[in-house]
């Protein structure tokens, strides 16, 4: 297709985060081996422990099932399950270390949230991982922060949950997306896990607000809260346009201070679609004139812009992914603003930080750990169940249609640079753009002004409050589905 030559397979010459790191320290600690050596000689006490807990789950199954045990049949069908299942997958992981068979076989270059990393064409497709880049990518990579499953935490409001295992991949994928923003904002793009103690606070800070308990801010607990309205409820499974709402919602409750500074979340937040409710087909436009009323009230007042968080709820088919929209979604890495994808599988979200040709790489929430609370004031913590070295990647064309997708714009500058590059992205989308931008709202026939004012084109307006994109195909050709 030709919206694929966006995505180049070499890196562009200029870095795709300086404009995001300009004013930030950079830290680039080597990548420690301790964690895992550490996890191989803890495989064995692990294996029981997590991996095993389908067992458990089974067993408590049968005792509300007497009517229908037949305990033959139940225990072969407990062994297939766990056989094919990713717990096995994940038992061969923790025994074996990563399996990296053809995870840099392309020999593409990498995209991870905004950063390229190069992978030399000089190594053979088999021995790729010895390429310098791909040393870079792997040490970006693991210190992403990583939220899993977690056991053992206070119940979770009037429920008896004190585990999300099976039910909380979606929280913990949005969790995920929302602490890389924290990351960029608080320590910049180029800051890397540190392997020595004192850790830096404003890290451990971030960890805290992600603890499993009422105190911390962004737990589980306070989004199943604030998203009530949205149905989130504990032991039930979420979508993503829910998810985002539920964001919005727990981040303006937690806004009591004047003092932006001192914010739970130091950015307005913006959630781009249709209407308030998502339920407008076609794509969402994102509208500059919202995006700066947004920036204007988390300010309250005090500055016309403020760094910002923008989520993008997407359907992109039925029951697949339109192949049409693959090429935008894989250019959206290249962005200096990017925060990944929430997506996965069908039922199993992930949140998805890099692409590699047609490959998407992602961070996984199916893991069960024990609960850890994080003190903010702690620098001596143990972080490493809030990071991962194993590298899994699934084929873009084979992620869950219903997504969102994340942007970090840190000012104005950045801001515009965002609009700028979504407006091309749209354009060179044939006719299937992911999302739009539009300078304000209007009812009024004729053209918007363009987001940056050098630019132009951007989208038309019908006359009947529906915007469109210049040679923008039939909507009805389109499987743009109600978010």
């Amino acid at each position: 297709m030709g919206r694929g030559k966006d995505l180049k397979s070499t890196c562009s010459p200029e870095p795709a985060a300086d404009a995001i790191d300009r004013t930030h320290r950079s830290v680039y600690p080597e990548l420690g081996s301790k964690n895992h050596i550490s996890s191989k000689a803890s495989s064995w006490s692990g294996f029981f422990s997590s991996n095993f807990s389908i067992f458990e789950h089974h067993k408590d199954s049968s005792v509300t099932e007497k009517k229908v045990f037949h305990p033959r049949h139940n225990v072969w069908a407990t062994v297939r399950k766990v056989m094919t299942s990713g717990s096995m997958r994940r038992i061969q992981e923790r025994l074996l270390g990563s399996r990296r068979s053809g995870v840099y076989s392309s020999g593409g270059d990498i995209w991870l949230l905004g950063v390229c990393h190069k992978i030399s064409q000089d190594h053979p497709p088999d021995d790729a991982a010895s390429s310098p880049g791909v040393a870079g990518y792997e040490q970006d990579f693991s210190s992403r922060i990583l939220m899993t499953y977690r056991k053992g935490f206070h119940v979770i409001q009037d429920s008896k949950y004190t585990s999300d295992v099976n039910w909380g991949c979606m929280l913990r994928s949005s969790q995920m997306l929302v602490a890389q923003a924290l990351l960029f904002h608080r320590l910049g793009r180029s800051w890397r896990k540190p392997s020595q103690k004192p850790l830096d606070k404003e890290y451990v800070e971030i960890l805290h607000l992600f603890g499993d308990s009422e105190t911390s801010a962004f737990s589980i607990h306070n989004l199943l809260q604030a998203g009530r309205a949205y149905d989130l409820a504990a032991g039930s499974w979420v979508g993503p346009y829910a998810m985002c709402r539920s964001w919005e919602t727990l981040v303006r409750s937690k806004r009591e201070t004047p003092i932006l500074q001192d914010q739970q979340l130091p950015m307005a937040i913006y959630i781009v679609s249709g209407d308030e409710d998502g339920e407008r087909g076609g794509a969402p436009v994102l509208y500059i004139d919202d995006a700066s009323r947004h920036c204007f009230e988390f300010s309250k007042g005090q500055h016309d812009w403020s760094p910002i968080l923008l989520l993008v709820p997407l359907v992109l088919g039925l029951e697949k992914i339109n192949p049409r929209y693959i090429p935008s979604l894989r250019t959206t890495f290249t962005f200096p603003q990017s925060l990944g994808i929430l997506g996965g599988k069908p039922g199993a979200s992930t949140y998805i930080v890099g692409v590699q040709d047609e490959n998407a790489f992602y961070l996984d929430p199916h893991e069960v750990q024990q609960v850890v609370n994080i003190d903010k004031d702690d620098l001596e913590a143990d972080t490493s169940s809030y990071h991962c070295n194993v590298i899994r990647h699934i084929p873009l064309e084979s992620i869950d249609p219903s997504l969102a997708i994340g942007f970090y714009c840190r000012d104005k500058d950045d801001f515009d640079n965002f609009c700028h590059r979504a407006s091309k992205l749209a354009e060179e989308s044939d006719g299937a753009p992911l999302f739009t931008v539009a300078e304000t709202h209007s009812t009024n026939p004729g053209r918007q002004s363009s987001a940056l004012n050098d630019h132009s084109r951007l989208v038309e307006d019908d006359g009947d409050g529906v915007v469109h994109m210049p040679n923008e195909e039939e909507s009805h050709e389109d499987d743009w589905q109600f978010l």
